[in-house]
């Protein structure tokens, strides 16, 4: 394996050198007079741009140690030595003189999603935790960032896994050896791009490639045409060994604007491949090409036999295939050795580029895929909120909390009692005074009693509570659902205290009920009646010890009509005193069934109402984010 000579290094580096000094002259002719400082700058680096230019095209040059390692026996294939040099990539030469790249647009459609979703994660920053809005944040920033780049290329990454041909198939369609192939595994060991237009150096650098592993096509003029605005990455495999070969798939996955999948005869039905790439990123299918490579190794008919698998295996990751003019995957198969089937690819690939629609088609199935992960925390199936009848309820447990009916039942037997009071005979009063003066007292019962009541009126509060919590945040989200709950629960601290103040407040009101206007009237015949019995019994008293004439006649009836009329007159006041009684007794229970449902209201019911509306909010921008393809999924 030493059969290259000092001689043949030699030219092979003339070679090089000649190919890169042509490529220098002509950027001068393009780029006028910003060419020499270019120039002078590539220089720097010249050796390393040399370098790495020879070591594509026909292996490293450098040393005969390189040259035997290129030559050891263990590449699969190598490029012809005599066109090598000549065709070898150089690096992609950045002008400070060229015009920058006209920015991405986005349709309106896109830019209401994307700030509907912007919204949806400023309103949702206090309920969810970063984990949940990673994903989504994450989409906002690569929108933004892709937004500010070219709108005039797309960046199209090959994919694919060990030994399937992706590198190969890389250098087919840039027309010359870029990416090294071989059997030695992973041959590829970092991304490397290839543009066919300038302009791409920021969206080159958003992927993290150096500028040593930046490349440009082989000069076709009828290729360059057709694939004008194309960049193409070259990935490590998939699955490779290497942990970091992993790493850079899965950062340049997430930041190009389409994917070709390259798979092979033997592992296109790998589950690495699809439960971990094809199948989450089902919702990219209008960005994704898949590629079946190597059927230059199948016999007969069964390329169309494996090509018909592996669009059942598709359909089974929910991948839609762009077939009968449908949006969706493209499938096709493909020999990058032999060259068959290329040349469709590159059309293909051409009408993609032209179309300049796939940045934004990306941008729109990662807001899907956002929209698709966040659908447990937004969306529900049921009808959610606090309905009028859960309001009435809540305002009546809080009410019999502070005793509304019975503090009615109390005002309206204090407004019948003063009725009594001033309407009933004097000898009643005074065996009522008697009464009270002589009851013994109970006030060690009364404050044990009172005790009870306030215990029993807190645990009503906090039952009322946590059944209007219940109901608030049924069929709601799980976090929307403990919102709604630790709302109640805030507002329910210090809640009993309010309604006993409240109740001490605007219960009975202070001093005497109101009087009607017949009290005076009902006062008046009372003493009148009593009167009566005073003068009866004193006309008898006189006629007794012989002071006045006897006549028991008059004295007896004044006295008859006083003792029949008070009594008489005591009923009727009775009587008369039921209806405002009542009406009083039921506008003080009214009074306070409103100062108890105000005061819940204000402590508990706004603030979950409050979270009710900020998740009707957030539940509208996820609407507008999800779009009908999403909702559906």
């Amino acid at each position: 394996m030493t059969a290259v000579t000092d001689q043949d290094h030699t030219e092979h580096a003339d070679r090089a050198g000649d190919a890169v000094t042509e490529n220098d002259q002509h950027d001068d002719g393009r780029h006028g007079e910003g060419a020499p400082e270019e120039k002078r700058t590539d220089t720097e680096g010249g050796g390393a741009h040399a370098r790495v230019g020879s070591d594509d095209a026909s292996g490293r040059t450098d040393s005969a140690e390189a040259a035997e390692s290129w030559d050891d026996g263990l590449i699969a294939r190598r490029v012809t030595e005599g066109t090598a040099a000549e065709q070898a990539a150089p690096l992609e030469i950045r002008s400070h003189s060229a015009q920058p790249a006209a920015p991405l647009a986005y349709d309106g459609v896109l830019r209401s999603r994307l700030e509907a979703l912007r919204e949806l994660v400023g309103l949702s920053r206090a309920r969810l935790d970063n984990r949940t809005l990673a994903e989504a944040g994450r989409v906002l920033d690569e929108a933004s960032t892709r937004r500010r780049l070219s709108g005039q290329h797309t960046v199209v990454a090959i994919a694919g896994a060990t030994g399937s041909g992706k590198s190969q198939l890389f250098n087919a369609l840039a027309g010359v050896p870029i990416s090294e192939t071989g059997v030695r595994r992973p041959t590829t060991a970092a991304p490397i791009a290839c543009s066919w237009s300038d302009g791409a150096a920021s969206l080159i650098e958003r992927l993290g490639i150096p500028p040593r592993l930046r490349r440009r096509p082989l000069q076709n003029g009828d290729a360059d045409t057709q694939l004008r605005g194309l960049v193409l990455v070259d990935l490590p495999d998939h699955d490779s060994a290497a942990v970091q070969h992993r790493e850079h798939v899965d950062r340049v996955l997430a930041l190009v604007d389409a994917v070709i999948w390259v798979v092979d005869p033997e592992k296109y039905a790998d589950a690495v491949l699809h439960e971990r790439y094809l199948r989450p990123m089902a919702g990219h299918a209008e960005v994704m090409f898949i590629v079946l490579n190597q059927t230059d190794r199948l016999p007969g008919e069964a390329t169309e036999q494996v090509l018909d698998d592996l669009r059942r295996l598709l359909d089974e990751d929910g991948i839609a295939l762009g077939e009968y003019g449908e949006p969706g995957a493209t499938v096709l198969a493909l020999s990058a050795l032999t060259g068959d089937g290329v040349g469709e690819l590159r059309e293909l690939l051409g009408q993609f580029v032209t179309e300049r629609g796939a940045p934004a088609r990306r941008i729109s199935a990662d807001v899907d895929a956002a929209a698709v992960g966040l659908w447990p925390v937004y969306a529900t199936r049921r009808r959610t909120g606090l309905s009028e009848e859960a309001r009435d309820e809540f305002a009546a447990r809080l009410a019999d909390a502070v005793g509304a009916t019975a503090a009615g039942e109390a005002a309206e037997r204090a407004w019948a009692r003063n009725a009594n009071r001033a309407c009933g005979t004097p000898w009643l009063r005074l065996w009522r005074w008697y009464q009270d003066r002589t009851e013994p007292a109970t006030g060690r019962l009364l404050l044990r009693a009172q005790a009870d009541e306030e215990a029993t009126a807190r645990q009503r509060v906090e039952q009322a509570v946590r059944t209007l919590a219940d109901r608030a945040s049924a069929g709601l989200p799980a976090p929307w659902a403990q919102a709604v709950r630790e709302a109640a629960v805030r507002g329910s601290q210090g809640l009993p205290e309010a309604l006993d103040e409240l109740a001490a407040r605007a219960g009975l009101p202070p001093g005497r009920p109101p009087r009607p206007g017949w009290w005076p009237a009902a006062v008046l015949a009372q003493a009148a009646m009593t009167l009566l019995q005073v003068v009866g019994g004193l006309w008898l008293l006189g006629q007794i010890i012989g002071f006045m004439a006897p006549n028991l006649g008059v004295p007896v009836l004044l006295m008859v009509t006083g003792i029949v009329g008070g009594p008489l007159i005591e009923w009727s006041c009775r009587m008369a005193a039921r209806g405002p009684a009542r009406r009083y007794g039921t506008e003080a229970e009214r009074r306070l069934r409103e100062a108890a449902a105000g005061c819940g209201r204000a402590r508990v019911l706004d603030p979950v109402a409050a979270e009710l509306l900020r998740y009707r909010e957030v539940r509208e921008q996820y609407g507008k984010v999800a779009g009908v393809g999403a909702t559906a999924r």
